[in-house]
């Protein structure tokens, strides 16, 4: 099939380059515009865009919004017959999901109907499930909601960070949206509804919602601190500066909520619960760094708390 390929950050190019490798003719790319990155705030293609650049001969197309008259244009002079979708990030109107003959096929992490939204990785590790995974579907107007071609289930391990997660998911899915691809073209794939129980919403999530509640019991801060790794970051507050969070580890040790104890080797911070180890740290406007490293720095007395101003 000729194919269009829509999406925009790096977990889209895995998918990307697993189309190119396919049997199906990639004829163009859609991707959001550039934007600006870095210190300099200097305008930057998206990984999706600097992949296709270096493959070379692919039309890549950067509506402000897939709604432009121009865009839906070219679109359909284009005239693919079908348009794989991974995390492209644009609201696609009716006026474009009405050119393709085999329909904008998204790849979405999530085991459909659940976790529909921008954050599926991200809230199946926050609300504790074991089990989340991949799913092809047909895009519809409605968020998510569309008929499902596959699906693909993957084990949330303990220690699973959002990006690890999502890393594994980007390798799987890839295979399962080039399969989808093959079988749509052979006339041998169904797409079938969502069942209409069971779903739940997976909303971006926020600087706000990363914010660490240590009077929580220490699981639902572990879960909060790899759900919003590698972004938006989990954090807290030291000293009245934001202090990030990014790797914890499970104690036996009792503290009071948001009470610090540092060793040479160690430091631990009191939750609801058990107290938990801080094993990486980012405090504002540095590196990541480690823990004991960051608590040596800072030198904590037994004043300090973390979440206090």
């Amino acid at each position: 099939m000729r194919v269009v390929f829509a999406g925009t950050p790096e977990v889209s190019v895995t998918a990307l380059k697993a189309i190119v490798a396919s049997s199906h003719e990639l004829v163009a790319v859609v991707t959001r515009p550039d934007a600006p990155a870095g210190r300099g705030r200097k305008l930057v293609a998206s990984p999706v865009a600097q992949y296709a650049e270096e493959l070379g001969g692919i039309e890549i197309l950067k509506p402000v919004k897939p709604s432009d008259p121009e865009f839906l244009a070219r679109l359909t002079e284009i005239a693919p017959d079908c348009c794989p979708v991974v995390a492209y990030g644009g609201l696609l109107p009716q006026a474009a999901l009405d050119i393709p003959p085999h329909g904008w096929i998204n790849l979405h992490f999530s085991v459909l109907p659940a976790w529909r939204g921008a954050a599926p990785v991200q809230q199946s590790i926050i609300s504790g499930d074991d089990v989340t995974g991949a799913s092809t579907f047909r895009i519809v107007k409605a968020l998510d909601a569309g008929p499902v071609y596959g699906v693909l289930t993957e084990r949330i391990g303990p220690k699973d960070t959002a990006g690890d997660l999502l890393t594994r998911l980007s390798v799987s899915g890839a295979k399962l949206l080039v399969d989808t691809l093959d079988g749509i073209e052979a006339g041998i794939l169904e797409a079938r509804e969502q069942p209409t129980d069971g779903i739940t919403l997976a909303p971006k999530i926020t600087v706000e919602d990363a914010e660490l509640d240590l009077a929580a019991p220490a699981q639902r801060v572990d879960r909060l601190v790899r759900g919003c790794n590698p972004s938006p970051g989990a954090w807290t507050t030291f000293r009245g500066e934001r202090l990030k969070v990014l790797e914890v580890n499970a104690t036996d040790e009792e503290l009071k909520p948001g009470e610090i104890r540092a060793t040479k080797s160690s430091v631990l911070v009191g939750t609801g619960s058990k107290a938990l180890e801080l094993v990486t740290v980012q405090p504002q406007g540095k590196k990541p760094m480690a823990a004991a490293d960051w608590a040596r720095g800072v030198r904590i007395v037994d004043e300090d708390r973390l979440g206090s101003e």
